[in-house]
């Protein structure tokens, strides 16, 4: 609009003009032909502008009576498409607010969709890669079979590569668990290597099982030590209790013959597996001493176990095979001195007491087997020669050492007490330690006193009802065990324990053995009961390697012979 148009506006509209206007073409043409009116013209304008708008009304109700059909069709079209504009308005609404929901959708469908053809590639993937994945799974099978099957080494192995991958792919579950499966099978090997160790291996095999448990790191050093110790120890255990226990005898050369074996093996086996010298090198002074104890503990543990075992067989009686026992068991102490362990200074104080125990205890029964025969014994009568004959080459009794005096067959129970106490002393002869000197003297002087008491106490019981010619045997009963029985139970006793040797042995004279009386029994103590029955008192004097002069002289050549002897009894 130019400025004359606008001036001219502002002349005939007091007030500022519609907007509508302002944009409306016509207004503006209207405006120009307004301006090339004349005044004539403009006066008529509002006549003419009543009139035309009157027309047009007319005009506008003619045609609306006249087409009021088209006009109502018209309207109610006008009220459909607003009707169907509202809806479409509705709809778009509802589209508008459906639209994120179904952008949401998409976007999930998307995912969807991504994650499912990643899992299409990835299966693909493993379709091609079937057999390697195949034999990764299987792992904690074949590492089962290998165990089962003894195949340690190739489990090791594949132990090993499952640990690596295990680091190289901690991220992946399956992985996690084949790694979690085969830590359960490495527990299973461990077990089945420490139950391999309790059976009977030799060192190869022991060297390769225990290389075995340090490749698998599971113990220390000083863990590995102990391990190994009570493996074995539980063999060699199951070994010990398989021995039957009916025999002391045969259980203890049994324990003693598989104690040697197999404790020496055992030992062996440890210093070759175990280097104490290896340790020293790599270790602490402290470590290899604590390392090197445990061997000695177990040691010091098994020499005490057989000492043990030693000391309940013999105390259940062994009969004569102490000596066999004896060697063996000391055998077996040296044996021992190979590896730094030899015990035989504690073996030989309890064989010395079982033979002390044992000699005493068979010396109290011959002593009481005394008693009983004196309380059935009754004096004989005087015995012809041809009779005494008889009798003698009827019960002989034959010792190669020295023949027992021939007057003992005449009083049974003076022979049987001597025949008892030369089996109890042969017994002796076979194992008889210089310790048990003492012991042994004393026993003998004690069995010897009580004879004599026992003599005495027959006498006082008797004395009323004996006759002449009993008393004269009961004197001669007296005098044999007083000048034939004595001497040569104290001859015997030199026989096994030498004076000369015994003096020897303790850097004296045998003149002090008798002063201190070992090995010399005291003759007048023993007699002491009975000096008063005897026709003549006998004075207590030096014993020599002589007896009386009814017994043979012993030499030394045969004090090395056997002492065996025929059992003494004499019926009367």
């Amino acid at each position: 609009m130019d400025v004359e148009a606008e001036s001219v506006t502002k002349l005939i509209f007091s007030e500022d003009i519609p907007e509508k206007w302002k944009e409306n073409p016509d207004f503006y043409y209207y405006l120009s032909k307004l301006g090339s009116y004349s005044v004539d013209q403009l006066a008529k304008e509002p006549d003419r502008l009543a009139d035309e708008k009157a027309s047009v009304l007319t005009q506008t109700q003619e045609l609306a009576f006249d087409n009021y059909k088209t006009f109502i069709q018209t309207a109610e079209c006008s009220r459909a498409i607003f009707q169907q504009f509202n809806k479409t308005e509705e709809s778009l609404e509802c589209l508008v607010k459906g639209l994120p929901v179904l952008s949401a959708a998409c976007e999930e469908f998307a995912h969807a969709s991504s994650e499912i053809k990643t899992h299409r590639r990835l299966n693909s993937l493993t379709l091609t890669r079937n057999a390697q994945l195949l034999q990764v799974l299987e792992i904690p099978q074949l590492m089962d079979s290998c165990i089962r099957d003894g195949y340690f080494e190739e489990a090791l192995q594949l132990a090993s590569y499952v640990r690596r991958l295990g680091n190289k792919h901690s991220d992946i579950p399956i992985i996690e668990n084949i790694v979690k499966e085969v830590e359960a099978a490495w527990w299973t090997l461990m077990h089945q290597l420490i139950a391999q160790l309790r059976c009977d291996l030799q060192l190869p095999r022991c060297l390769q099982v225990v290389g075995y448990l340090r490749r698998m790191e599971i113990f220390t050093e000083a863990e590995l030590r102990l391990k190994f110790l009570q493996a074995r120890d539980s063999w060699f255990q199951s070994l010990l209790a398989a021995i039957p226990t009916d025999d002391a005898n045969q259980h203890l050369m049994r324990t003693i013959e598989l104690s040697r074996i197999h404790l020496f093996n055992i030992i062996t086996q440890y210093r070759a597996v175990f280097s104490d010298d290896e340790s020293v090198l790599s270790s602490t002074k402290q470590h290899s001493l604590s390392d090197s104890t445990i061997f000695h503990s177990w040691i010091i543990d098994k020499v005490n176990q057989f000492i043990n075992v030693l000391e309940q067989d013999l105390n259940k009686g062994v009969g004569s095979s102490l000596s066999s026992l004896l060697g063996q068991s000391m055998y077996f102490g040296l044996s021992f001195s190979r590896v730094g362990a030899d015990f035989r200074a504690l073996i030989a104080p309890i064989f010395v007491k079982t033979v002390i125990n044992n000699f005493t205890s068979a010396v109290r029964k011959a002593t009481k087997r005394f008693d009983v025969d004196m309380e059935k014994f009754t004096l004989p009568k005087i015995l012809s020669s041809a009779h005494y004959s008889d009798l003698k080459e009827e019960k002989k009794i034959t010792l190669k050492l020295e023949q027992p005096p021939e007057t003992l067959l005449e009083f049974y129970p003076l022979a049987e007490y001597c025949n008892n106490l030369l089996i109890i002393m042969n017994e002796l002869r076979l194992c008889a330690p210089l310790s048990a000197t003492h012991d042994v003297t004393f026993s003998l002087h004690e069995s010897l006193s009580s004879v004599s008491e026992s003599i005495l106490s027959f006498y006082r019981q008797e004395q009323q009802a004996l006759s002449a010619s009993e008393k004269e045997a009961f004197t001669r009963f007296c005098v044999c065990f007083a000048e034939d029985l004595l001497p040569y139970i104290q001859n015997c006793l030199h026989i096994i324990y030498k004076p000369a040797d015994i003096a020897k042995y303790l850097g004296v004279t045998t003149f002090n053995l008798q002063e201190q009386k070992l090995t010399y029994l005291n003759q007048a103590e023993i007699l002491d009961p009975i000096n008063h029955l005897l026709p003549v008192k006998l004075p207590v004097l030096p014993v020599t390697n002589s007896s009386s002069e009814r017994t043979k002289t012993v030499t030394d050549q045969d004090s090395r012979k056997d002492m065996t002897v025929d059992e003494i009894l004499v019926r009367m």
